[in-house]
């Protein structure tokens, strides 16, 4: 990194504290297009936590500092050519974007979230391995009546191996635990129950993961209403 830090003077700077959206799709876009040995500035009114990893995946390098009245300033260094797994968000489908609705109520309250958010998510080495923990959290959305997240969770397990036959027993569960009156009502005819469908339908017929995974996307990801989850994505104008 020391190689590198005194370059940052000439890397291109992007403000993203006035966006009112999810900028992840964009700036990965413009990252893809950084020559090894360049790099980006992001200045963020919270700590980019999530970016770093989406990043990592293209072959940058990074480091941050916060700077006056509480902004961050994360300088992003290229030093490998690689590809991302998924197009729009990096390493993992479905980014915490709902993060960036915190900081148009405050700022200090987006960076306690978005640190929470990694004391959770974001451990080297955790406990619990992804997968299982997204699962855990799905099956703690569905108690709690968030359909939403539970079916943002399912893809992001999904796109980490999760199989049909976990997913059979994971709903069985949900009738078991929660009664067949609520499963009838209210878990069958949710996005996350067309989200489990449509991965078993397609496995069914002999999709492969990464076909079946962007459909889900294309489905199930911030564009859906009954998904999405950037404030005001969905409204009119006025």
């Amino acid at each position: 990194m020391k190689e590198w830090k005194d370059q940052v003077d000439q890397f291109e700077v992007i403000d993203v504290r006035k966006g009112k959206g999810n900028f992840l799709p964009g700036l990965l876009n413009k990252a893809r297009q950084v020559e090894i040995g360049q790099g980006l500035c992001i200045i963020q009114s919270f700590e980019p936590i999530p970016l770093y990893s989406a990043m990592a995946e293209l072959g940058f390098d990074h480091f941050t500092q916060k700077g006056p009245e509480g902004e961050y300033r994360a300088c992003f260094y290229r030093k490998a050519i690689k590809e991302s797994t998924y197009e729009k968000t990096g390493d993992l489908p479905l980014k915490p974007t709902a993060i960036v609705n915190y900081k148009r109520i405050d700022n200090t309250l987006a960076d306690i979230t978005v640190n929470f958010w990694d004391h959770i998510w974001g451990k080297d080495v955790p406990a619990i391995d992804l997968k299982t923990k997204l699962l855990l959290s799905l099956s703690n959305a569905v108690g709690a009546g968030r359909i939403r997240q539970a079916t943002r969770e399912l893809v992001k397990a999904y796109s980490l191996g999760l199989t049909v036959a976990e997913m059979d027993e994971l709903f069985s569960l949900f009738a078991w635990n929660g009664g067949i009156g609520t499963f009838s009502s209210e878990i069958g005819p949710s996005p996350l129950f067309a989200a489990y469908q449509m991965v078993k339908d397609m496995e069914g017929k002999g999709a492969d993961r990464e076909d079946i995974l962007n459909k889900l996307m294309e489905h199930y990801g911030e564009n859906n209403p009954a998904t999405g989850v950037i404030a005001g994505k969905f409204q009119k104008e006025v």
